[in-house]
């Protein structure tokens, strides 16, 4: 046994721990630190046929993402992993059900009978696959974190002792180094999902200082569901929360898919901008609203088949400058935009009930579109707060 007082017993990976170590400082990503590692692993003798690393993700759509090598690969093939994964064939008996019930350790000599060893279709198409055997151990981060890690090789016999201990000689540097690209990638993550892709970059680049920010030109986009209160208050609980989860899932793909980023939802409105930085911003909001449209169609259909009232909506658009940035207290802040273009945008939603048309326009932003797009000019009225009436034009998608 080793003492304290002792460096541990060489092992074949000990140059590859240096260079997880000492050699992976300016790789961000971790499916390619994990690559490499793989193909140095080869390189030092390590009979490497087949790796996959297992991560846990705090995503809204996903549970996780595995990265799988296989011989001769430069990079690692990505797949995402659903939630409901935990139900399936695919995970019961796998070794990732037997790591997270507890094992520090699933090892199958995939060489020996198979009427011997564990019954899982994994094992199957990797004996197919001319594999010999197949390890997996936990990979511990911190605060309880626990990830999956993978080796399978073809060697007759499999894995000796010195593999199995080369390999075992990784994990702790791995989990740390897979920690720090896994926490960066998950600060990311939630960012985009809770202020979106555009300011979460502005605020990982630094941009956290109250009252900073910078002035777009751009189109902006607010919408609202009509009717909410009445619904929130008949129907139960979990009822509205599927709703409004549909409802934004048919307006808010849509203004993804076209380059319009959503920087807040309100209740059961939101607000979007489409930033003229892209020439084709205007015409893109409004493809985006057409397929906002088709999609409350389809939603509406769908519901009806259980008895439940169409929803409706109101849109306003219009376009301008905006101040972009932080806007808070101290310590909370919203990175948001403001401003009066903002405004205009927010009373010609409010107009949409009056003027009996479900997306309302400026003249602005028509100007933008015309003759491209087919617009019905709806007249002129007076919106609260700005002092000349404004001219109206709806779009019927």
């Amino acid at each position: 046994m080793t003492s304290p007082d002792q460096d541990p017993p060489a092992t074949l990976s000990d140059g590859v721990v240096h260079w997880l170590t000492n050699g992976t400082r300016n790789e961000r990503f971790i499916d390619n630190i994990f690559a490499e590692m793989c193909n140095r692993l080869q390189q030092v003798g390590i009979p490497l046929k087949r790796s996959t690393l297992h991560i846990l993700i705090q995503h809204p759509q996903w549970l996780g993402a595995r990265f799988k090598w296989s011989d001769g690969a430069r990079e690692a093939e990505t797949s995402l992993v659903d939630f409901d994964v935990r139900g399936r064939s695919e995970y019961i008996g796998s070794a990732a059900n037997e790591i997270q019930d507890g094992a520090s350790e699933v090892r199958e000599r995939l060489g020996r009978d198979p009427a011997l060893g564990r019954k899982h279709a994994l094992y199957d198409e990797m004996r197919a696959n001319g594999l010999t055997d197949y390890v997996a151990w936990p990979l511990y981060h911190t605060l309880g974190k626990q990830h999956l890690i993978t080796f399978a090789t073809d060697r007759p016999g499999g894995f000796d002792d010195a593999h199995i201990a080369a390999l075992k000689n990784l994990l702790p540097v791995l989990a740390l180094v897979s920690e720090i690209r896994i926490k960066n990638r998950l600060a990311r993550t939630l960012l985009e999902t809770y202020v979106g892709a555009h300011a979460g970059q502005l605020i990982l680049a630094g941009a956290t200082r109250r009252g900073t920010g910078t002035t777009v030109r751009a189109a902006i986009m607010i919408c609202d569901l009509r009717e909410f209160t009445r619904i929130s208050d008949n129907w139960p609980r979990d009822d509205v929360i599927d709703l409004l989860n549909d409802y934004f899932d048919a307006m808010s793909e849509p203004i993804a898919r076209h380059g319009g980023e959503i920087l807040k939802f309100i209740g059961d409105g939101l607000l979007a901008i489409f930033p003229l930085s892209e020439p084709n911003a205007c015409a893109n909001l409004l493809h985006a609203v057409t397929e906002a449209k088709a999609a409350m169609v389809a939603l509406n259909e769908r519901n009806s088949a259980t008895s439940r009232a169409p929803l409706n909506y109101g849109i306003g658009v219009h376009v301008g400058d905006v101040m972009y940035g932080n806007i808070g207290s101290s310590s909370r802040l919203d990175f948001t935009v403001i401003g009066p273009a903002v405004n205009m945008a927010s009373r010609l939603e409010a107009l949409t009930k009056q003027v009996g048309r479900p997306v309302l326009l400026s003249r602005d932003f028509a100007e933008q579109v015309e003759p491209a797009f087919e617009l019905e000019h709806v007249g002129q009225y007076e919106v609260r707060g700005f002092s000349d009436p404004i001219e109206l034009f709806a779009f019927h998608g």
